[in-house]
């Protein structure tokens, strides 16, 4: 009897284990994306849409706030369903067939893109805003789309990763800092929850961003830097794997200074150096954690300590903030290797900046000497120019990856931060930015669609020459250009907020207090002064240029002392420093020097921080010029 009891009870396992699988199964024919999930903010007063996928023949059966929708997948296995506006508030719970979705709020949702100043996480802000660590704001949220650059065609779906998170304090610091504080602002005016999605990349370009269709009647050679300097890095660097290990013998290689330039080191070279550094250690730090300072760097980098990777930043300046764990710091020698890749021949060690060890009382100075010798040096191969040509659609991948797949997620108004890894194509940046907004009010089926842009702040080392060149002096000029001129746009006015030795200024909250002034008006129809002095026109008067303005609110006035950063020129188109005063709502600016002026510059340069023409409501002056030279 007990072979027969055993066979019976075998086969009522399979059986039984047959059964619930088969009930598994059933339950998991329908996927959602990501972005439709727990803690999610929806739209608020207008159609929504909620997409996913199922088997053919799934019924798919929505509830939502005492509604039912029901609809069934089409020959793709895609499904949808039009849910009716709804009124602000939550939390709420829709239930998908089996899913079930909870905590989801209805409110005010914007997309924010662009580049690195769009990704700066919160957590190098908390010294400076120590309100972070508290935070207590549940009726905010925020999803960081994952990055997805698909060159070959559109995608339907975001990258796998997603995730909603609160603004409170055990999650505040997955966000990045200027949603934050974006929502942070717009929830304490409003009382209205606020949603960030985030779809942006440090380093990016524009044409990124655009959809070819949309890039088409631009010249070939707006390329994406990003396919360059992949291609670049794709190419063996000689020094891999090898001169990042702590017994290296790096007699023969050249001594450099850090912090400092790669040109002031006399290196001459666009691809990859490696730095190396020795240094001592007590006792007392022998296998102990510490923290790694390495200021600023450009471009991109990867460290080593005594041989071990301890981290990697993979764009211009970030501030270098690495750990060191246990075990690898010795007693007496320990070596620090570090390879820097910049693919244009800029590289740098920014001055005025930690460059550091510190841990348990110690602290290593990393500043002065280092030895250096060169990876890679790209300059050497002109090989990736062919290839290049090949490459027409990569300015459209992240388009494709990270804005076609989020079409349907509904948005209050998108947010614009960028122009950083394009001040060199200033010229084109105006035309670019106008695509940008045609072609996601198009994808987004939204013609009105608000679009908020964040002009550039100030950034690199002051100039005293009012003719010097500046391609971030073209990318502020081509982004007010676009608000002035594109319907249904606004921009704030930054250049008194950056910082010259970091790309990255740490003041977002001022930033997004400035944009969200901005959206006031333009996106909630509140009628008060939301920008600064604009450019209207100029006159000349013997030796003067007389300016008006518009936008000039209670009045004109300065910020602090007397006005500065204006230039002016003659016919023979050399700008020299002026004086300005202000009369009535008007600017007279004059210098002795020209005696027949005819062209004004005013805030034109990298880093105009000294810029001080406002209105009395304290909103600076857009930077301008009346030349087109």
């Amino acid at each position: 009897m007990e072979p027969r009891n055993f066979k019976f009870s075998t086969v009522f396992k399979i059986v039984f284990l047959m059964i619930v699988l088969s009930h598994q199964l059933s339950f998991g024919k329908i996927k959602l994306p990501d972005l439709v999930s727990d803690k999610m903010v929806l739209q608020r007063d207008v159609e929504l849409k909620i997409w996913g996928w199922a088997d053919n023949g799934e019924n798919i059966t929505i509830k939502f706030r005492n509604e039912t929708y029901n609809t069934s997948p089409d020959k793709n296995g895609k499904w949808s369903v039009q849910l009716k506006p709804q009124k602000a508030g939550g939390p709420f719970m829709m239930e998908i067939n089996e899913i079930t979705i909870r905590d989801i709020l209805v409110g005010d949702v914007w997309l924010a893109s662009g580049q690195s100043n769009m990704e700066t996480p919160i957590a190098r802000l908390t010294d400076r805003f120590p309100e972070i660590n508290v935070s207590d704001f549940n009726k905010i949220r925020y999803f960081k789309v994952p990055t997805q650059n698909t060159v070959e065609s559109v995608r339907e779906n975001i990258a796998s990763g997603g995730k909603w998170f609160t603004g409170t304090a055990s999650e505040v610091m997955n966000w990045t800092a200027f949603a934050y504080f974006y929502a942070v602002e717009a929830y304490e005016h409003s009382k209205i929850p606020q949603g960030m999605l985030v779809s942006s990349l440090g380093g990016s370009v524009i044409q990124s961003w655009v959809s070819q269709e949309h890039l088409k009647n631009f010249p070939d050679d707006i390329i994406d830097k990003q396919a360059l300097s992949a291609l670049n890095s794709s190419k063996l660097d000689q020094g891999r794997n090898l001169w990042n290990q702590k017994d290296f013998n790096d007699g023969n290689w050249e001594k450099a200074k850090v912090p400092g330039k790669w040109k002031d080191n006399g290196i001459r070279a666009k691809g990859t150096v490696w730095f190396r550094k020795n240094f001592e250690l007590p006792a007392s730090m022998d296998g102990k954690f510490a923290r790694l300072y390495l200021g600023v760097m450009v471009d991109s980098d990867s460290v080593f300590v005594n041989g071990k990777f301890v981290g990697s930043t993979s764009y211009t300046y970030p501030p270098r903030k690495y750990y060191i764990p246990g075990g690898i710091l010795k007693q007496g020698k320990n070596t620090i290797a570090i390879q820097l890749t910049s693919n244009f021949g800029n590289g740098e060690f920014v001055a005025d900046k930690p460059y550091k060890i510190v841990g348990d009382g110690v602290v290593v100075d990393l500043t002065g000497e280092w030895k250096y010798n060169i990876g890679r040096d790209t300059s050497k191969d002109e090989e990736y120019k062919s290839k290049l040509k090949n490459l027409r659609s990569a300015p459209s991948g992240l388009y494709n990856g990270m804005i076609y797949p989020i079409r349907d997620y509904k948005v209050r108004g998108a947010i614009w931060y960028q122009g950083e890894s394009n001040a060199g194509q200033s010229e084109d940046y105006a035309g670019l930015l106008k695509n940008l907004i045609e072609n996601w009010r198009e994808v987004f089926q939204w013609n009105q669609m608000p679009f908020l842009l964040v002009q550039l702040p100030n950034f690199m080392e002051k100039t005293n020459d009012p003719n010097a060149p500046s391609g971030w002096a073209g990318i502020r000029e081509a982004q007010f250009k676009t608000s002035q001129t594109v319907p249904y746009t606004a921009m704030s006015v930054n250049y008194d907020i950056g910082e010259w030795n970091d790309i990255h200024p740490l003041n977002k909250k001022d930033m997004a207090k400035r944009l969200f002034l901005a959206a006031r008006k333009l996106v909630y129809g509140e009628k008060l002064v939301s920008s600064g002095p604009v450019f209207k026109s100029m006159k000349v008067e013997n030796s003067n240029i007389i300016l008006s303005f518009d936008n000039v609110g209670s009045g004109l006035q300065s910020k602090t002392g007397n006005l500065k950063h204006f230039a002016i020129a003659g016919s023979d188109k050399k700008f020299v420093w002026a004086d300005a005063k202000i009369k009535g709502n008007t600017v007279i600016v004059t210098s002795k020097e020209i005696k027949n002026p005819v062209a004004v510059r005013y805030a034109w340069s990298n880093n105009p921080e000294d810029a001080n023409l406002q209105n009395k409501e304290g909103l600076l002056a857009s930077p301008f010029r009346t030349d087109d030279w």
